[in-house]
């Protein structure tokens, strides 16, 4: 059974803005999986859809691009649920990474 969890990251960089930091952004995301991981993506409208494949696992998420928020959701299988709290609290605590602005400099 899988277990799902959705975490909100609250923003002030309008959508647009929002959307292209995640773009720019979302190759680091293999950074901070333990144990490596192959992340495959692709945008539909504001969302980007990920498959992250780590630990032996296919994980599906979404990330949904608003105004004033980001809401990432990730539906986790079999025995990765029972991390649920974890893995929610890790993207809660780190999830901002993906919004930094790695332009500039």
């Amino acid at each position: 059974m899988s277990q799902p969890i959705e975490v909100d990251l609250p923003h002030s960089l309008g959508k647009d803005e929002a959307r292209r930091r995640i773009a720019n952004n979302v190759h680091r995301l293999t950074d901070h999986i333990p144990g490596g991981a192959h992340v495959e993506s692709g945008w539909t409208g504001d969302q980007l859809n990920l498959r992250i494949q780590a630990l032996g696992d296919s994980i599906q998420s979404t990330i949904d691009v608003q105004e004033t928020k980001v809401v990432v959701k990730v539906l986790l299988p079999g025995m990765l649920g029972m991390f649920s709290g974890v893995i929610a609290g890790a993207l809660q605590k780190k999830g901002n990474v993906l919004l930094e602005d790695h332009t500039k400099g």
